[in-house]
């Protein structure tokens, strides 16, 4: 492990400086919030991606409260990803459009 750690964004706990999941929460990307289009950094109280422009509000799948783009919404904590509908595809990604940034498919809710 090269580095030192950082606390996770989401529980706080220490963790090495390249971990794409924290290992004592479970959840994804617990180092710095980015743009999930353009991946550069963001900060919760943004309306637009200063980089992109990207609406960071959105609706979440889950619950439909209006949330912050982020992984989990900030009302019920669920996932804000999706999956594609296409069987061939099934890519799970961020609702960034209503269609897979893959194959242009629907996107759905994850089960």
């Amino acid at each position: 492990m090269i580095g030192y750690k950082h606390p996770c964004r989401y529980c706080d706990q220490l963790i090495p400086p390249q971990s794409n999941t924290c290992p004592h929460c479970g959840k994804i990307n617990p180092l710095q919030l980015r743009c999930p289009q353009c991946r550069s950094p963001i900060q919760e109280d943004w309306k637009v991606c200063s980089s992109c422009g990207l609406a960071l509000q959105i609706k979440c799948p889950q619950c439909g409260e209006t949330t912050f783009f982020s992984d989990y919404c900030q009302h019920c904590d669920g996932r804000l990803a999706m999956v594609c509908s296409n069987r061939k595809c099934r890519k799970e990604q961020l609702p960034i459009s209503g269609n897979c940034n893959q194959c242009g498919k629907p996107l759905k809710k994850l089960s």
